[in-house]
């Protein structure tokens, strides 16, 4: 609690815009293209076959979009773009954020990136995270200033248990950020997702325990339903 009251004491008195304008993408380039440019490529070429209306909504983020099958089915009447990608971290989208959003029409993005704590000695701060989500929300302004954006709380999950008080601290961050900013919306998944002890439902995973089974796709769904329906007034 002490480590998550600094952090949030200290965005409010750095500011947002400080926050923002602290990322340096650049140092993340050289490895995120030798890793990952090959599967926006990929991506690339969907953008060529796949056609969507203006008003779909536009999912981008890590292998949980990635593979969620059902997408369709459990958004309906909601339509879905795909575009997530491997075990991506928040520095990898933004440095593919151009080429990931601006070949789209849509009126709202999903934004679902959960790898940045991951347990690792290259793991991020909560800062570094609530920045690189800003420099995101940016470039999706850029191209849409009146789209609205949501964003899916990293979701506690067993394998990942050690480092939850780091990426739920990013996550209040976020939803800092998120309430102060105009058509921005957090969704949280600590309600969904934990027990009443506060450990992760190990059901809603697959064997894992990071990737959502079938059971855990469809509350995730709802969740994020339940925000464009308040948001859209239902899909009309």
């Amino acid at each position: 609690m002490k480590y998550l009251s600094i952090i949030i004491t200290s965005l409010a008195i750095t500011g947002l815009g400080h926050a923002e304008e602290s990322v340096d993408i650049e140092k993340y380039r050289s490895e995120v293209v030798k890793k990952w440019e090959s599967e926006i490529q990929k991506l690339e070429e969907k953008d060529k076959t796949e056609v969507h209306p203006d008003d779909s909504i536009l999912f981008v983020g890590s292998s949980s979009i990635r593979i969620w099958n059902s997408i369709a089915a459990d958004l309906a009447p909601y339509h879905p773009i795909q575009r997530g990608f491997g075990g991506s971290k928040f520095s990898d989208v933004a440095i593919y954020a151009d080429r990931l959003i601006t070949p789209h029409q849509f009126r709202a993005v999903v934004l679902f990136v959960g790898n940045d704590i991951a347990g690792n000695e290259t793991d991020k701060t909560p800062e570094e995270v609530a920045a690189l989500f800003s420099f995101v929300h940016r470039k999706i302004r850029a191209h849409n200033p009146e789209a609205a954006v949501f964003y899916i709380g990293v979701t506690p999950t067993a394998s990942r248990a050690k480092v939850w008080d780091k990426a739920k601290a990013a996550n209040s961050l976020i939803r800092e950020i998120c309430l102060k900013t105009d058509n921005t919306w957090f969704i949280g998944t600590e309600s969904i997702f934990l027990d009443g002890e506060g450990n992760s439902k190990t059901g809603l995973f697959k064997s894992d325990k990071l990737h959502l089974n079938e059971e855990g796709y469809k509350l995730w769904a709802a969740a994020i339903k339940s925000h464009l329906d308040t948001v859209f007034n239902g899909a009309n």
